[in-house]
C-alpha cells in the first residue's frame, strides 16, 4: 500500500536565478489576484496554512517536498510583495536575517502603513513570542533558523518559521495567524508540519499543559531555597533506583510506536533534568515575581532548561501534569484516502487548490506562464490524493 507523504528533508545548495525570477513575477501576480479578491487578512490566512503553503511553493516551480519551500518562498515573497500594491510587508529570514525584525518591524510599519506604537509593540512581541515559543515552550527536538513575519496596515499578522533536526535531518515548519492566537500559551499554532510524530514532546502550549503552567508560576515565586530542594529531589528520583516506581507512575502503558511496542522504561530519559541551571536567572525572575505563564516565558534569558526544569517539578513533586504530546498536525503532513495512516483532509486540500486555481487563472501573466503554473498544481493534487 503507497500513502501520499509531505516530508521536508534537509536540502543544501540554492535555487537557481532563473527559477528566482520566474517565482518572484508569479508570486507577485497571484498575490495581488488574492489580495484584490479577498484582501490582505485572507492572504495571510492562506500563507499561515500549511497544505496551501506547500502547494503555493509547488506552483511557483519549487520541489513540492523540500525543507528549502519554507526559506525559498517567503524569500520570493519578500522581493514580490509591494506594499503599494499588495499593502503586505515581510520582514526576517534564515539564519541572521531572523534577528532583523526587531529593527524592520518599526522602520516597515511607520514608513507604509504609519501604525500607532501600541500596534507596532504588538508586532513586535508576537514575532519574539512565537520564535520562544517554538524553542522553547514545544521542546520537539527542532532547533529553529528561519523566522519571518508578514503584516498589515491593520497589524494583522502571519509568522512562518522553521526548525531543524540534526538527528534525523529532517525540517519542521511552525505557522501562526493573528486572528488564531487568542493567547500565546495555549494551543496557538495555526498549523505544523513534519514528517514524524516524536514521542515524549514536551509541549507546555497543550490545553492538557495549563495546570502545569500554573504551578511552574507558583513554584518560581516562591523561596529560591524551596526551588533548589525541588531540583534535588527531582534529580534523585530521575538517577535512583526509584525509576522502576516512577516509570509504573508516569506511564503504566506500553507506547505504541509506527506499529510496534515500546517499553516505555526506555522513554523515562525524556524526563532528565537539564544538567545546568542558572541560579542568577531564577533569582532575577524570582525578584520580577511574573503573574503568569506567559510573562515568565517571555523573560529575557528564559530558555529550554529553566522551562523544563520547572515543570518536571510541578510533575515529579506537585503531581500536576504537563502534555508530553507532540502538537505537529499530521492533517497537514500527510495522509491516504484509504484513511491510512489516518484520514485526509480532502475538503481543506480541495477548497486550497481552488484558491490557487482561481488565482493563477485572473493572474497578469503570459498564457505558457499560467498553464505551467496550472500543471505544477495538478501535480501537487496528484501526489497528494494517489495511493494504491
Amino acid at each position: 500500500m503507497k500513502t501520499s507523504v509531505i516530508n521536508l528533508p534537509l536540502h543544501g545548495g540554492h535555487a537557481p536565478q532563473y527559477l528566482i525570477r520566474r517565482m518572484i513575477k508569479l508570486s507577485y501576480s497571484i498575490a495581488k489576484v488574492m489580495i484584490d479578491e479577498y484582501g490582505q487578512q485572507e492572504f495571510l490566512r492562506r500563507l499561515s496554512d500549511p497544505l496551501w503553503f506547500q502547494a503555493f511553493g509547488c506552483v511557483l516551480g519549487f520541489d513540492w517536498h523540500s525543507s528549502g519551500v519554507t526559506t525559498v518562498v517567503t524569500g520570493v515573497l519578500n522581493q514580490a510583495l509591494k506594499e503599494d500594491v499588495h499593502g503586505i510587508s515581510i520582514v526576517g529570514g534564515k539564519g541572521k536575517k531572523s534577528t532583523t525584525t526587531k529593527n524592520d518591524i518599526p522602520k516597515l510599519a511607520e514608513m507604509h502603513y504609519n501604525l500607532s506604537s501600541a500596534k507596532i509593540n504588538d508586532l513586535l512581541y508576537a514575532s519574539r513570542m512565537a520564535a520562544k515559543i517554538d524553542n522553547t515552550a514545544v521542546q520537539d527536538g527542532y532547533s529553529l533558523y528561519h523566522h519571518v513575519i508578514l503584516f498589515d496596515k491593520n497589524g494583522n499578522w502571519a509568522i512562518i518559521q522553521q526548525g531543524m533536526n540534526q538527528v534525523n535531518r529532517m525540517a519542521r515548519r511552525y505557522h501562526w495567524i493573528s486572528d488564531k492566537v487568542k493567547s500565546f500559551i495555549l494551543e496557538p499554532h495555526s498549523g505544523i508540519i513534519s514528517n514524524y510524530k516524536s514521542a515524549n514532546v514536551l509541549n507546555m502550549t497543550s490545553i492538557n499543559s495549563k495546570d502545569n503552567q500554573s504551578i511552574c508560576v507558583d513554584i518560581i515565586t516562591d523561596n529560591i531555597d524551596n526551588l533548589r530542594s525541588s531540583v534535588h529531589k527531582v534529580t534523585h528520583i530521575l538517577t535512583s533506583d526509584s525509576r522502576n516506581t516512577l516509570d509504573t507512575w508516569l506511564m503504566p502503558e506500553k507506547l505504541v510506536l509506527n506499529s510496534q511496542h515500546i517499553d516505555n522504561y526506555n522513554l523515562i530519559e525524556h524526563y532528565g533534568m537539564p544538567r545546568k541551571l542558572d541560579w542568577n536567572l531564577f533569582r532575577r525572575i524570582y525578584d520580577i515575581q511574573p503573574q503568569d505563564y506567559e510573562e515568565l516565558l517571555s523573560i529575557p534569558g528564559v530558555g529550554p532548561a529553566t522551562i523544563r526544569s520547572l515543570s518536571l517539578i510541578g510533575e515529579l513533586i506537585y503531581g500536576t501534569k504537563a502534555s508530553w504530546q507532540d502538537p505537529v498536525k499530521f492533517n497537514f503532513a500527510h495522509g491516504g484516502k484509504d484513511g491510512v495512516p489516518y484520514p485526509i483532509a480532502r475538503k481543506i486540500y480541495d477548497k486550497s487548490i481552488s484558491y490557487l486555481e482561481s488565482a493563477i487563472e485572473g493572474a497578469e501573466i503570459e498564457r505558457d506562464e499560467r498553464i505551467r503554473a496550472l500543471k505544477k498544481l495538478a501535480e501537487y493534487s496528484e501526489r497528494i490524493f494517489e495511493c494504491n
